[in-house]
């Protein structure tokens, strides 16, 4: 077909998971070319908090979302993946040959031998709290992700919520805002309990404010907020606040990955433990995408799927190929390929 891109492994999801998936399948000579709906690579870390640090990175006891994800630009660069952003995968079909036909949302066609779907819980988007009127508000005074720091210093700040995001923004926020106000509806918290003492030790050193209640209503004009309205067990309260930021969780949707005959589990992918291949050969999925027993949804966890991933997919790229396992650590064809040999 006129215009078809054509390449080894199609990755669904630009996300840590795939960018990763690039770095083990680059070491295997397989090209890949990645599609994902949103505008830049990165998938949550980038689109819902870049500046948030992240723990349990073997080999960095911190860093930032953003920050990992532009280690991981760096570290796949020598293998010049091509991307495509602001699509939707849309249509699967298997060709006579074995190989996949994949076309987006904006027509765009790919052929691929393997198809990889790293695409976390698929396309996302933050629930809108059922507040009168916010919509008003939305994108000048109230957002639903921190994507940079700065954008809060010196404004009054409402959070709502009480999972870990809302916990997280609360205390990375504190010394950046002029005020910081966390409403939960009630005094017990779905986050990490070192982050909620943490939130009310700052609140007995009067450095943020608790409240226990929901909003109601929101005041000012021209998009840019005034105050809030928070309806506790006392009755109705008003805290200023020119910034609000919202946690009421995900929305997920497969969109139409649900459609491609993969044996959905609860909006999950079955698949092995050995390859990470699902219900259909040629198709793997790794990340948060995926289930199986004991299944851990940690960015860890998708690197090591990745790893055991590429090495199948190679095998149905390049069939009667011998495959030799080495070492980037002493294989001088592997340090060639990264660039750090001549």
């Amino acid at each position: 077909m006129d215009g078809t891109i054509k390449t080894d492994v199609l990755i669904v999801g630009a996300g840590p998971v795939g960018l990763f998936s690039v770095f083990e399948l680059g070491l295997l000579d397989l090209e890949c070319h990645l599609v994902d709906i949103l505008d830049r690579p990165g998938g949550q870390c980038a689109e819902l908090y870049p500046e948030k640090p992240i723990y349990d990175i073997p080999g960095w006891p911190s860093i930032s979302a953003q920050g990992l994800v532009d280690k991981l630009l760096e570290q796949i660069e020598p293998f010049k993946p091509a991307f495509s952003f602001n699509r939707m995968v849309a249509t699967l079909e298997r060709l006579e040959d074995g190989t996949f036909r994949v076309t987006t949302d904006e027509n765009d066609v790919f052929e691929a031998k393997v198809v990889v779907i790293a695409a976390g819980g698929g396309s996302f988007q933050p629930k809108r709290p059922p507040i009168p009127g916010i919509e008003a508000f939305e994108g000048n005074s109230v957002f639903y992700s921190v994507r940079r720091m700065e954008d809060f210093r010196g404004h009054d700040l409402l959070i709502v919520g009480g999972g870990d995001s809302a916990l997280d923004w609360t205390l990375n926020l504190q010394p950046v805002a002029k005020s910081v106000t966390l409403v939960h509806r009630r005094p017990e918290f779905r986050a990490a309990p070192d982050s909620v003492n943490k939130m009310y030790a700052l609140q007995e050193m009067k450095k943020l404010r608790f409240e226990v209640g929901q909003v109601s209503g929101l005041t000012g004009a021209d998009g840019q907020l005034a105050s809030a309205l928070v309806k506790g067990p006392d009755g109705e309260i008003e805290v200023p606040c020119t910034r609000l930021l919202p946690f009421f969780g995900l929305t997920m949707k497969l969109g139409p990955i649900a459609e491609w005959g993969l044996n959905l589990h609860e909006n999950l992918i079955p698949v092995d433990t050995e390859k990470f291949e699902t219900s259909v050969p040629g198709i793997f999925a790794i990340g948060d995408i995926n289930t199986y027993p004991g299944k851990l949804k940690l960015i860890l966890s998708g690197f090591h799927e990745a790893a055991l991933m590429a090495q199948a997919a190679k095998r149905r790229v390049s069939p009667g190929e011998r495959i030799v396992f080495q070492y980037t650590t002493s294989s001088t064809s592997l340090q060639k390929k990264l660039g750090v040999r001549e």
